[in-house]
């Protein structure tokens, strides 16, 4: 237990003292929650600028409830005169401007970004449709109702932390496995190891030690943060789950890392190689971008992938109010990928740079 202790303690504070591996581990994606997590949290964001150039009476007069749908879809703000707000919409500070003419609205709206004008022009499509109805008194023969799948409240950082949490752990884990390995081997540290009265138990035991204490850390910490009012995060469903599926998937980037440390020679290969498998890997695998509106090629890669396991499990245990039972597929998914791994790398495995 010495000797367990020992080394525990020297990889935790080989952790800490790297900037660069406790900088991509905590910083990086603790920035990208509450950066992200405060831009999307701003309903603004999401809602078109629509400038109103003088009096238009058509949505003026709108009732209550119709007016209170139309604000919630467009941010409309009040214009000066039609040149300014044709100028704004052309820069690209405006979705587009609207004018009124007798009973003739006026949209004007640039085709450099063809989402925010077919938002606009479907939203203002939809209520003169609507009003045209209720003038003319015909019923429509067909009517549309929409209802959202999720909870109202649900927010975008809701999807955002899950994320984060799951690319800060690959990183963590893969980044402090390999980088202490190179290091211990390039100062024959390893060798020492392997002709010191220390078993691998020991060894292997502390770096995994050591590693789901900083995953577990990193897990407080960001949900910590998400949870804060400013953020919103509202946790559901059995999110305790959350803590087994950060073990496994530290066990299973674990696996990564001893595979990186065991091919790469020095600490800026293990570096930049780590960094080539998890970048990627967090845009394929839905950490970075969600995948239900990515194309079919991309989620089917995201099945050959831990962290796509590990960031779906998260989400659906936290976010989406699965039961407990959801968080047993990817388990055991990820520790079956941390076996395999393993066993890849202590083929490879090298206990000194001869």
């Amino acid at each position: 237990m010495r000797a367990f202790w020992s080394l525990s303690m020297a990889m935790l504070k080989g952790f800490y003292r790297d900037k660069v591996s406790l900088f991509f581990t905590i910083l990086f994606p603790l920035f990208f929650i509450v950066i992200f997590g405060t831009i999307f949290a701003n309903d603004n964001a999401a809602r078109p600028k629509v400038i109103e150039v003088g009096s238009v009476p058509f949505i003026d007069t709108l009732p209550a409830e119709a007016r209170a749908e139309f604000d919630r879809v467009i941010n409309l703000v009040p214009g000066t005169t039609l040149d300014a707000a044709l100028e704004e919409v052309q820069k690209g500070d405006a979705g587009a401007a609207v004018e009124q003419q007798q009973n003739t609205l006026m949209l004007h709206y640039t085709s450099a970004d063809p989402v925010v004008a077919g938002t606009v022009q479907g939203t203002f499509s939809a209520f003169v449709d609507q009003t045209n109805i209720q003038v003319s008194g015909v019923p429509p023969t067909y009517t549309l109702q929409s209802q959202q799948v999720e909870d109202e409240s649900l927010q975008p950082i809701q999807y955002i932390a899950p994320g984060m949490i799951g690319y800060g752990i690959a990183v963590g884990a893969v980044f402090g496995a390999a980088l202490t390995l190179i290091t211990w081997r390039e100062k024959k540290l390893l060798r020492r190891l392997r002709l010191a009265p220390v078993s691998t138990s020991s060894v292997v035991g502390s770096r995994v030690s050591v590693s789901m204490a900083v995953a577990i850390g990193q897990l407080i910490l960001f949900v910590g943060i998400s949870v804060l009012p400013f953020l919103g995060l509202k946790l559901s469903g059995a999110w305790y789950m959350a803590v087994p599926l950060v073990m496994a998937g530290t066990l299973a980037f674990l696996a990564i890392g001893l595979l990186v440390g065991s091919v790469a020679k020095t600490a800026e290969g293990g570096s930049g190689l780590a960094n080539l498998i998890t970048l990627p890997m967090a845009f394929l695998s839905g950490a970075f971008i969600p995948l239900e509106s990515a194309p079919a090629w991309l989620v089917t890669v995201s099945k050959f992938l831990p962290m796509g396991y590990l960031v779906e499990g998260m989400k659906d245990v936290m976010v989406r109010g699965e039961p407990a039972s959801a968080a047993f597929l990817p388990i055991a998914i990820l520790l079956g990928f941390a076996v395999v791994i393993t066993a890849i790398a202590t083929r490879v495995f090298k206990w000194d740079t001869a």
